[in-house]
């Protein structure tokens, strides 16, 4: 009865319901709006792709007209539209388009898949999409030349880990960059090289950049191709908005603009050019349309690289390779100048750091900057924050920087993260609990096509944390799992404000606009194991149906 008495009381101090009738109602639900001062409703309302009431069902049907889509909740759970924080959609997309190798088993087996999708292919041409990952072998080993060049005959090829932090090529595109035994390292890169000094076909970080520059240049049709399949594939996973990296903005932002006129999109795209183009960036945020489907949100850098590769930089060196303690990125210097000249500019700027020193690093040049700019609201961002050491855990919150996290890689990593970093750096790996219990805004993504799209798995990671190899069900550094209403919020009220736009979307409330999913369980309420099961039953975008998983 009390309960009621609120809902009514909030009802009535919300703007007047319109009088005409709805485009859309959504009737019989659970939902949790991520509004605190109204957590739960049971129904909502759309006019002209916004919210106009949320509440109970006597408060919507009284807007039901003819032409009024009506979705019957039965009483399961609604959240708000899933906000990805860190993707790469061009790049996933092109790769849903191509070979599946990530759940090959062996180095036979990528073979196969590798020789069956070449023959499909036209004489001669570059193949570089479809990502891979070796942990997945077994026993694991990185793949080589050997493995390709069976497969590949007249291809120059290279093919990206999933982490997008190494390939591997075949003979025919190291002699085409004129990679040999006598070629060294590049700043920022590795070329991994067998015990006799030959290349072995992978190269790490800006190594790969030795054949980029002979690959032919991505055609626009190409890219549009990709994102549109990409933004099939976020629909089908509730992914209402995405906070997307490059890719190459040249092509990726008029490709997001082809599908915005076309009226084809149906994912909202906060899009983030790099740092080291940061006044470009502003000239393009400032000459195009950016509205509610497209805009330009910021800039990316890059401090170092990734675990998978071995280029994360760390303090210390890993626990598996003594030797090597990661790399720098080039870009890191001279970072401190452009991010303080794109701070001042009115940018956000948010960095990739992977390893404990390279989260030191940026973390000590965001607080430079704050000082020599002065106090504004700048939300910079960590990207990943992956590998912490116990006294930068609390910086966050101090410093006011949103540790943009990845919940799947913790499960990911998980299966062989011990070996490289040992059990005591793996304390402070995917921090999430006491990011969060030191008041942090911790936002989550995906990292996809790195991992995958879906929310659900995020949220199933973070509230779990067991390994996807079955080995550790209770939870890989478990006392950093997190609750479920934890990891949504991350998903939504927090993932909006990691892009500056909570007071559009992240929550379901009156004048936001309506963007909403329809889940076939409880993610609140089931079992934590259970979580992962949970399928996406619908989408609505700007109050508009784009995925029914029923149809």
């Amino acid at each position: 009865m009390i309960t009621a008495l609120l809902m009514a009381a909030m009802f009535a101090a919300t703007p007047e319901a319109p009088a005409t009738p709805a485009d859309l109602i959504l009737v019989s639900a659970k939902i949790w709006t991520g509004n605190a001062g109204n957590p739960e409703a049971e129904a909502l309302a759309v006019k002209n792709g916004r919210i106009v009431v949320v509440g109970r069902n006597a408060d919507v049907e009284m807007l039901k007209g003819p032409k009024t889509v009506v979705i019957e909740g039965q009483g399961r759970r609604v959240v708000p539209g899933f906000i990805d924080c860190h993707t790469h959609m061009s790049m996933g997309g092109l790769d849903l388009l191509a070979m599946d190798l990530r759940k090959t088993k062996d180095p036979a087996e990528f073979t196969r898949v590798v020789t069956a999708y070449t023959k499909k292919q036209p004489p001669g041409i570059w193949l570089t999409d479809g990502a891979w990952d070796h942990e997945q072998w077994t026993p694991p080993r990185l793949p080589t030349k050997a493995d390709l060049d069976p497969a590949t005959g007249d291809h120059p090829t290279c093919l990206q880990r999933q982490d997008g932090h190494m390939v591997v090529c075949n003979s025919l595109a190291l002699k085409i960059a004129g990679i040999t035994r006598d070629t060294p390292n590049p700043s920022g890169g590795v070329i991994v090289k067998d015990a006799s000094g030959e290349p072995t076909g992978v190269l790490k970080d800006t190594a790969m950049d030795l054949v980029w520059k002979h690959r032919p240049p991505r055609t626009q049709a190409e890219i549009v191709e990709g994102l549109r399949a990409a933004t099939k594939h976020a629909s089908e996973n509730g992914v209402t908005s995405v906070q997307d990296l490059p890719g190459d903005a040249a092509l990726d932002v008029p490709g997001w603009d082809t599908l915005r006129k076309s009226g084809e999109l149906t994912v909202r795209v906060n899009y983030r050019p790099l740092l080291v183009n940061w006044e470009k960036a502003l000239a393009t945020r400032n000459s195009m349309k950016n509205d509610e489907w497209l805009r330009i949100g910021g800039v990316k850098a890059f401090m170092d690289g990734a675990l998978g590769a071995g280029t994360a930089l760390m303090f210390a060196p890993f626990s598996d390779d003594p030797g090597n303690s990661g790399v720098a990125m080039p870009e890191a210097t001279g970072m401190e100048e452009r991010i303080t000249a794109a701070d001042a500019a009115g940018l956000q700027v948010e960095v990739h750091a992977i390893g404990d020193k390279a989260n030191a690093q940026i973390l000590d040049i965001y607080r430079r900057v704050a000082q020599k700019n002065g106090p504004k609201d700048r939300r910079f961002r960590v990207e990943h924050a992956q590998h912490l050491r116990q006294e930068d855990i609390p910086r966050f919150a101090e410093q006011g920087v949103i540790p943009s996290m990845q919940p799947y890689h913790a499960v990911d990593d998980g299966r062989w993260a011990d070996r490289r970093l040992g059990k005591e750096r793996a304390k402070g790996t995917y921090a999430f609990r006491s990011l969060l219990d030191t008041k942090a805004r911790l936002a989550f993504g995906s990292d996809w096509d790195v991992a995958p799209l879906s929310p659900i798995l995020g949220i199933a990671a973070a509230v779990t944390r067991a390994t996807i190899d079955g080995k550790q069900p209770g939870g890989w550094v478990p006392e950093q799992k997190i609750r479920p209403e934890e990891a949504l919020r991350a998903y939504t009220v927090t993932a909006a404000y990691a892009a500056f736009e909570e007071k559009e979307k992240g929550s379901l409330e009156i004048g936001k606009l309506a963007d909403f999913v329809v889940l076939s369980n409880d993610v609140l309420a089931v079992r934590p194991e259970e979580i992962e099961k949970i399928q996406v039953d619908t989408t609505v975008v700007g109050g508009r149906v784009v995925h029914s998983r029923t149809k």
